[in-house]
């Protein structure tokens, strides 16, 4: 995927913002581009995230959002005494794990969000002191949520990406494209 969402790939305004929510994924994903478990585990600044635990984060972010529009409420519930464990890998858990579970999700969303008959279909937000009472939200809204989220994330990323080893988010979007030999990104 390329970091730059063109509009000649897109024909509506559907697959538009599912191409924009693929192009946030792919900058959260390229910044663990050749990285093992232990180094996507590093915190190398003042600040709690590591590469694993925020990829783990939006996976499960994005799941939550999923399941809350498909009208079968949060994947999981937020307990505030293990919260702290959304953004860090626990036992057991590995950035391929994280990855193949996000790639499943990232599916059933556009599965979903291609399958729902308007953008304009609304469902409640949760109740919680930062969303106001008994209100609904568009699938609209939740694409552009889920941008949101992913491109605050993907922007720590970078930075911890490259406190780790230099590397910065053009030079992954390069590996990223040899890589896989399509010169774009992927």
């Amino acid at each position: 995927m390329p970091t730059h969402v063109i509009e000649k790939n897109v024909a509506d305004e559907r697959g538009t913002l599912l191409a924009f929510v693929e192009a946030q994924r792919g900058g959260l994903r390229r910044a663990l581009l050749g990285l093992t478990d232990e180094q996507a585990a590093l915190k190398p600044s003042a600040s709690e995230l590591s590469l694993g635990g925020l990829v783990k984060h939006v996976a499960q972010a994005e799941l939550n959002w999923l399941r809350l529009a498909q009208g079968r409420g949060a994947e999981t519930e937020q307990d505030p005494s293990s919260w702290a464990d959304g953004f860090r890998l626990l036992e057991g858990e590995t950035v391929a794990g994280v990855l193949a579970h996000w790639e499943k999700v990232a599916a059933e969303t556009e599965e979903f969000i291609r399958s729902v008959p308007s953008l304009e279909d609304t469902f409640p937000l949760p109740e919680a002191p930062w969303f106001p009472a008994d209100s609904r939200v568009s699938m609209r809204w939740l694409l552009l949520h889920l941008v949101e989220e992913f491109a605050r994330h993907a922007g720590h990323a970078d930075v911890i990406r490259e406190s780790l080893d230099g590397k910065t988010a053009f030079e992954l979007v390069a590996e990223a494209a040899q890589a896989s030999g399509s010169g774009d990104g992927a």
